[in-house]
């Protein structure tokens, strides 16, 4: 059985955002030279997220939405969390509704994925430099 790591570095401008990691993920594959196993991709930082879905820009203004009506930015006042200095209360809660990582099945040297299924790193709390960890096991 081989393995192998990889960190992904992402530094947004903006607060919130959703980004495409598909292509990177399957580089790392390639480079992995496995061909049946397993791909884990998770969030390094709590503020973070990993998730699967749709490339649509429809859905993700609705997550935006979504998520902002769950866990609004402001007032930043209204989380205990923020009592420490911080104003990243609300990232938390989104980060933990939309999930830590990944796991996608790994079958004849791709990503086995289902109809439309991509992988998107989602930051909460932008501004900042966060890494995501690729790990990949099998043979």
């Amino acid at each position: 059985m081989k393995s192998y790591r990889k960190e992904l570095w992402f530094n947004t401008s903006g607060r919130r955002s959703f980004i495409n990691i598909t292509s990177q993920v399957s580089e790392c594959l390639r480079e992995s030279g496995i061909e049946e196993g397993f791909v884990l991709v998770n969030a390094m930082h709590i503020t973070a997220s990993v998730f699967i879905n749709d490339d649509e820009s429809g859905l993700h203004n609705d997550y935006e939405k979504w998520l902002e009506k769950l866990a609004p930015h402001e007032p930043v006042s209204q989380y205990r969390h923020n009592l420490t200095g911080e104003d990243n209360g609300d990232a938390h809660l989104k980060r933990q509704v939309m999930g830590r990582e990944v796991v996608v099945a790994i079958t004849d040297g791709r990503l086995d994925f289902g109809p439309w299924e991509q992988i998107f790193y989602g930051e909460f709390d932008g501004g900042r430099r966060k890494r995501v960890l690729v790990k990949i096991i099998g043979e």
